[in-house]
């Protein structure tokens, strides 16, 4: 925790304003105050903020392609403990902290819950006071900016930068690295060593931009090193000898740098294209290799052992974007530092492990063999030697030939990132019970039979500085009031909380303060959107990433039969709702932007239809992100978790919602199944197939959506709306998402789980009635949020995975 003198710190403020500005604070504009106020802190700081030794303690570097921070001067003054005296100072300066706070611009440095469990893992290393940074990359315009043109989602690039760079960051020209793309690799024979001459390679410059990672009142400040990709400069004297000359023609040189630049332009380029592909290769080599590099550099300039690496160094990586780690960490072990392949590939797999989050075959990464052949020359050498070697094993074991070919990373056409993860690290871990469960007996059986040793489930967890604490200030203070502010550094302690659960004084306070943050919601989206929401309704919030097997559309085609329901009989007993939904749809995914239509479209005709007497409003929140986030997930009352079970991996909306007093409306899917474990059947409300009904169905087949539809009149009312014009302007949307359910039997069962939806939904109603009654779950969910802080996963994984074994 920092000492901060306010007349100090006033003083601090002024001078850097002159020293930045030359002006006065009078004539300051938001932004120019607010990084003024950010220049402060990064002072503060600085003396601490400075590379840890390694010789001091072993250091973690977590690797990931998303690194989704959202506005961090609330949070740094939070975990610095001088929000108060920042706040008093700035007011006897006539300047308002929340517009400098408001005026902060989101980090577009991830799209959902990948990115963001990465933030939330860097803020409890610090906040544990564990060495553990971040490698990623600075894209110029993230995901994308989601604007509604007539209710389709159009994506315009996302400008968050400033002109002058983000207020957080530190660029690090003296750490610049060079990452060769492309050219020859030839290997001649030195006395029996092999020496690797590669030629004619487009070297690209990665920038290393640092972010502060402050710990929570600690005096812990570790970092999160994002690359921008640029030309490389002609500074570099001995690096580019071999390089292709990039400087001939005028042109050449504008290839050049379109080839460097476009690298760190967006996150995620569309890959429905072969030239998008390449591009989204490039970008996961370019970050990787640039920060294996610095991690070496880092390494060997504390003249230490590189043959002890694994003991002083933890590389993580976040799903299989990172992948080529392990290839480019050995590629700098065998030819840089001269190793063995067998010492190289020790100390490889003792560094690496690896987070698997999917089971879905799709989103396991597969890049075509001469596409990275041609793209990275050395990589595709030591990848086959990788799986040669792997394979020779494989038959030792005397595996059937069906089995060695699953298990083989590189296959006719293809090179499979998840195998290699597997094969090349020391710890495999799912992101929740049923996922890791599902990844050992079901997507990954055969490697858990070769080494089971290696996987482990390690359940995701949230940073609750961020998503309580500070997000839901009301609700935290009255939590410290009731059993005192421990619970800030150890959440278990939130379970103390459940000795309130009859006291009538607590509930009802719970639930002024739920209502409070429901109206400033609804202050929101009636400034925004020009709806008017009830903060009296039930808040029903949908807030994620837009997939099919999400299941948006199920919540939708709900609203529509509930719509059908109010129209055939007005005085229909239901509380009124408002459905507020928050996702972006990848660009080349058309079914999610047809579902996207659908909402809208149904939110226009609904909201706008009097008969129903606002008994229901739907809210599609456009261009979510973090700071959206924090303003909803504090208002909402149902936390709607409707993915078909056995698809989503563990889920972190779910706890966030949890955590913040929201009743978990869900299937038995990923961490929901935990949160069920925690609250009891109770506090939470289940539906919906059952994992091994979901992976019958899959294996052996026996269902008709069809049959379904004939059968059942509530499902043919809504899946016929879709295409009869019932919903205005969407008949191409319509017909699309109708072939979807029907002409292609419904693959994430939405029609199979309507009805117990409905049910469930019913469940809801009846006990929102009773606002004793809810406000005591309400209760009892945030008492028993605890095990799913950040602080209790990144524990498990320093103990489990990084510093295992160590003194």
């Amino acid at each position: 925790m920092v000492k901060l003198n306010k007349n100090k710190f006033k003083q601090s403020f002024e001078t850097k304003m002159y020293s930045l500005y030359a002006q006065s604070i009078k004539d300051a504009t938001d932004e120019q105050l607010l990084n003024v106020l950010c220049s402060v802190i990064k002072d503060i700081i600085s003396k601490k903020w400075v590379d840890n030794k390694l010789d001091s303690q072993k250091e973690v570097y977590y690797f990931s392609i998303e690194f989704l921070l959202g506005r961090q001067l609330k949070s740094n003054l939070l975990n610095l403990g001088i929000e108060d005296v920042v706040r008093t100072g700035l007011k006897e300066l006539n300047i308002d902290l929340d517009s400098l706070i408001n005026a902060e611009s989101d980090p577009a440095l991830g799209n959902g819950g990948l990115g963001r469990l990465a933030a939330c893992f860097l803020d409890s290393m610090a906040s544990l006071d564990i060495s553990g940074h971040g490698y990623g990359i600075r894209y110029k315009h993230g995901l994308f900016e989601q604007k509604f043109i007539n209710g389709y989602q159009v994506e315009v690039p996302d400008n968050w930068l400033t002109q002058g760079g983000y207020v957080w960051e530190t660029v690090r020209p003296n750490k610049a690295i060079v990452v060769k793309f492309e050219g020859n690799v030839n290997l001649v024979d030195k006395n029996g060593r092999l020496e690797v001459n590669h030629t004619d390679y487009i070297p690209v410059m990665a920038m290393p931009y640092d972010i502060p990672i402050i710990g929570y009142r600690n005096n812990s400040i570790n970092t999160l090193r994002l690359f921008k990709s640029e030309v490389l400069s002609r500074d570099f004297g001995p690096l580019t000898i071999h390089a292709k000359n990039s400087y001939g023609s005028y042109e050449d040189a504008l290839k050049y740098k379109y080839y460097a630049e476009e690298i760190s332009q967006v996150l995620y380029p569309n890959d429905s294209n072969y030239a998008g592909r390449l591009l989204r290769l490039k970008q996961e080599y370019f970050f990787v290799s640039a920060g294996i590099q610095d991690i070496i550099r880092k390494y060997k300039k504390n003249k230490l052992d590189i043959k002890k690496l694994n003991e002083k160094v933890a590389i993580h990586i976040n799903d299989t974007h990172p992948t080529l780690c392990i290839p480019e960490l050995m590629r700098i072990l065998l030819d840089e530092e001269g190793l063995s392949w067998d010492e190289a590939w020790n100390i490889t797999i003792n560094t690496v492990s690896y987070t698997n989050h999917t089971i879905m075959t799709e989103a396991m990464e597969r890049w075509p063999k001469e596409m990275l052949k041609t793209l990275l020359p050395r990589i595709y050498m030591i990848i086959e030697e990788i799986d040669r070697r792997y394979m020779n094993e494989l038959e030792e074991s005397k595996y059937d030939h069906d089995k060695i070919y699953r298990m083989s990373i590189i296959d006719n056409n293809d090179i499979k990132m998840a195998n290699l993860s597997i094969v090349g690290s020391h710890s495999v871990n799912g992101v929740a019970k049923l996922h890791t469960e599902l990844l050992k007996k079901e997507v990954l059986k055969d490697f858990y039979d070769h080494e089971p040793e290696k996987f482990n489930n390690k359940t995701n967890g949230i940073a609750h500085r961020r998503w309580l604490i500070s997000s839901n200030t009301e609700l935290s203070d009255l939590i410290t009031g009731l059993i005192s502010e421990d619970w800030k550094t150890d959440t278990r302690k939130l379970k103390e909380l459940e000795v309130h659960r009859h006291d009538k004084a607590v509930l009802e306070k719970i639930g002024q303060i739920k209502y409070n943050n429901k109206e400033r919601l609804a202050k929101f989206i009636k400034e925004k959107y020009d709806i008017d929401v009830n903060p009296n309704s039930i808040f029903d919030v949908q807030i994620k990433r837009l997939h099919a097997y999400k299941r948006q559309l199920l919540n939708a085609l709900h609203i529509l039969h509930l719509y059908h329901e109010l129209l055939e009989n007005p005085n229909f007993d239901m509380e009124p709702r408002t459905f507020i939904f928050g996702a972006k749809a990848a660009p080349g995914y058309y079914l999610a932007k047809c579902i996207i239509k659908f909402i809208n479209s149904l939110a226009e005709k609904i909201n706008n239809d009097p008969r129903i007497d606002n008994k229901i409003k739907v809210v599609f929140i456009e261009n979510y992100d973090v700071s959206k986030a924090e303003l909803i997930i504090p208002a909402a009352d149902v936390s709607e978790q409707i993915s078909t079970t056995t698809k989503e991996a563990s889920g972190t909306g779910n706890m966030k919602l949890m955590m913040n007093g929201a009743i978990t409306l869900a299937t038995l899917d990923g961490a929901n199944i935990e949160i069920f474990d925690q609250v009891g059947e109770d506090n939470i409300v289940i539906f919906g197939l059952s994992a091994n009904e979901v992976l019958n169905y899959n294996k052996f087949g026996g269902y008709s959506a069809l049959d379904l539809y004939n059968s059942n009149r509530v499902i043919k009312r809504v899946v016929d709306d879709l295409v009869n014009g019932f919903i205005p302007n969407m008949e191409k949307e319509g017909r699309q998402i109708y072939d979807s359910l029907i002409t292609y039997n419904d693959e994430y069962f939405v029609l199979r789980d309507m009805e117990n939806y409905i049910e469930a939904q019913e469940k809801i109603d009846r006990l929102y009635k009773n606002k004793e009654k809810w406000n005591e779950m309400a209760l009892i969910n945030i008492a028993n949020s605890g095990v799913f802080s950040s602080d209790r996963t990144i524990a498990e994984y320093a103990e489990d995975i990084w510093f295992k074994g160590c003194e």
